[in-house]
């Protein structure tokens, strides 16, 4: 999400890819946790970019926080049942096992901040009011498949490259 709240780019993964209206679900249970985010970044005293659960949606879903020092927002929505979609016999998941993914997702973000085609004003809101911007979403290739290969990738506690 960028630092106006206005999302940047939204994946969703099995077992909700599949499903009719996940991608409109997941984009309100992000918009939901804008308020924690504030909440949580009103801190001055913070020095950690991680946020750590924002919210525990209910049993099985749950959301997590980082920001960067320039305001965007990252949130990664864990099921707890996994890519199967069914219950696991874990003890649940730590913040420690998100944070490889936020540094994952910071560093592909960066990445897209460092080609010079890429210009992140182009994707606020008001560009995209004004017709200057593409309704504000990253449409970087590059940026969307780096984020589907974290995606795909990423098991709680296990850091794969």
């Amino acid at each position: 999400m960028g630092k106006h709240d206005n999302p940047l780019h939204i994946s969703v993964f099995p077992p909700h890819s599949a499903a009719q209206g996940a991608y409109l679900e997941f984009s309100f249970l992000l918009n939901a946790s804008l308020d924690i985010f504030e909440l949580r970044t009103g801190d001055r005293n913070r020095v950690d970019q991680d946020l750590g659960m924002l919210q525990a949606v209910d049993e099985r879903l749950s959301i997590w926080g980082w920001q960067t020092g320039t305001g965007t927002k990252f949130a990664v929505i864990v099921d707890m049942w996994g890519k199967q979609g069914r219950p696991s016999t874990g003890l649940g998941i730590k913040g420690d096992d998100v944070k490889p993914v936020f540094k994952a997702l910071q560093t592909a973000y960066i990445r897209l901040l460092q080609n010079p085609f890429y210009t992140p004003d182009d994707h606020t809101p008001m560009a995209a009011v004004n017709s200057r911007g593409s309704a504000g979403e990253i449409t970087s290739k590059k940026f969307i498949a780096e984020v589907k290969r974290i995606g795909d990738n990423w098991k709680p506690g296990l850091e794969k490259d």
